[in-house]
């Protein structure tokens, strides 16, 4: 739905001017990157409006309220960035190394996961109780889809369900920190990582199809 455009950068390629007719999805690209870039306190319809260069009533054709489009900021981040990871997890895969790869996918791929989006939630949920409440249960269902990968390929509950915390949370502190290293150091280093989450060494061209897989998607 949206880019890694700033909030201006969205307007200004709608080409939004005037008395043009703007739409749920402008609106929702423009309140998403600005909850990314400004924080959720400058999602303001009066704000919104201005920039995108309309008037206040445009808004309440596709939303009830302020917070019916935060509602909706929190059900997108929700059926995307948490959607992916539990699908990913899901896949059929002949080796405990090849479904930790095809999670790995959603740390590479920002159309499976956006970690900025992510990272504004996590921000947003800091003033709200009900936002933390809802980033808890997804952070809950995410270790839980990848607990369960785990269990499908053998490993007792307990290690299943370390091994998961420990996969998942090492990527959203890597996040956290805001560590930045090109996908090419990140590859090289897919095989220890694979080893370090799984107790065992990727299979022959596991990584080699991996990396070829997801180079193309990513620049560096």
């Amino acid at each position: 739905m949206f880019s890694d455009s700033s909030a201006d950068e969205v307007v200004r390629r709608s080409g939004l001017i005037g008395n043009t007719k703007v739409t749920r999805e402008d609106w929702m690209n423009l309140a998403l990157e600005t909850l990314i870039s400004e924080g959720v306190e400058a999602v303001r319809v009066l704000a919104l409006g201005q920039k995108l260069n309309v008037s206040r009533s445009s808004f309440y054709w596709y939303f009830k309220s302020r917070q019916d489009l935060l509602d909706q900021l929190l059900d997108y981040w929700r059926n995307n960035n948490t959607r992916f990871i539990v699908e990913q997890a899901g896949r059929p895969a002949a080796s405990i190394t090849q479904a930790v790869l095809n999670v790995f996918e959603c740390w590479l791929d920002e159309t499976l996961f956006n970690p900025r989006l992510d990272f504004a939630v996590r921000a947003w949920s800091r003033q709200s109780a009900d936002v933390h409440r809802v980033v808890n249960e997804e952070d809950d269902a995410r270790v839980e889809a990848i607990r369960a990968m785990f269990s499908r390929h053998g490993y007792e509950a307990t290690e299943a369900f370390v091994r998961a915390r420990v996969l998942y949370f090492t990527q959203i502190g890597y996040y956290s920190l805001e560590i930045v290293e090109p996908v090419s150091n990140r590859l090289f280093l897919t095989p220890a990582y694979l080893l370090t989450h799984t107790g065992e060494a990727p299979r022959e061209g596991e990584v080699e199809a991996f990396a070829k897989k997801m180079l193309p998607r990513r620049p560096g």
